[in-house]
């Protein structure tokens, strides 16, 4: 059976013009011709078209190709391991510029600048996921209270991060002896606590009112990706976001006063 260049070109999901290339690089020329002069392949000349096009989609350029076809049982199986090769170092060279590029969005979306190393050596189980900084930049990146936070941290130094941390563990080791106690969210004790919180964002981030410290607590409840980044994981209790965030709006209505 034949087929025109154009049934070809459909068939293959190539187009005429690489059809052409090919006939004209002496890679794949049409088997027949119509009356009319026109090619026509044959279905040797699609079989022949199918490993080039495999060929080429793992990468081997034309020329290595025709060596390969022209001489398929001597050279093919060193084509294919050579290739197999060099696309695992390729795979292994992308997989390294995947780490840079998460470092630099890290960078971005987070504003710790430190390196992995550092990073672990002051934060320890207190996680920065890049979906939620990601999110959370799609979220409040319009604000100015956002813009300024993340310009603070980008000009935290690696001391300044080991204080922030220090402060917010002391303060977290109060606030879970307060839930474990089974103090209530509203007492003095612990919207005492929230409302150090809200110090703690202001003097380390952006300033924090009251109706903004709402805002982040519900985030809290509403995310575990961001009560993670107040209390790892591994130190959180069932409930305890929930009484944070009761706590915070506590403070808050402490702060507003009798209406």
């Amino acid at each position: 059976m034949s087929y025109s260049v154009g049934q070809v070109a459909g068939y293959a999901g190539v187009t005429v013009r690489t059809l052409h290339h090919y006939d004209k690089a002496g890679l794949l020329s049409p088997s027949e011709r119509s009356p009319a002069g026109y090619r026509l392949y044959s279905d040797a000349d699609l079989a022949r078209l199918q490993q080039i096009l495999f060929y080429r989609e793992l990468g081997f350029p034309l020329e290595q190709i025709a060596a390969i076809l022209a001489d398929p049982d001597a050279s093919a199986l060193d084509h294919l391991r050579e290739r197999h090769r060099r696309l695992n170092d390729e795979i292994a060279r992308l997989h390294r510029l995947v780490e840079v590029a998460e470092r630099a969005m890290e960078v971005q979306e987070t504003g710790v600048r430190l390196t992995p190393e550092e990073r672990f050596e002051v934060f320890g189980d207190v996680a920065f996921d890049l979906s939620y900084a990601t999110d959370a930049h799609l979220k409040w990146g319009a604000s100015e209270g956002h813009a300024r936070a993340m310009a603070r941290a980008a000009a935290h130094t690696k001391e300044d991060w080991r204080r922030l941390m220090a402060e917010a563990a002391e303060w977290r080791g109060r606030l879970l002896d307060a839930y474990d106690a089974g103090a209530a969210p509203d007492s003095d004790l612990v919207a005492g606590l929230a409302e150090e919180h809200r110090q703690h964002i202001t003097r380390w981030f952006t300033p924090c009112p009251p109706e903004t410290h709402c805002r982040i607590a519900d985030d809290y409840v509403e995310d575990a990706r961001a009560f993670a980044l107040v209390v790892p994981a591994a130190q959180q209790r069932p409930g305890l976001a929930v009484f944070l965030r009761e706590a915070v709006h506590a403070n808050a209505r402490r702060k507003a006063g009798p209406r």
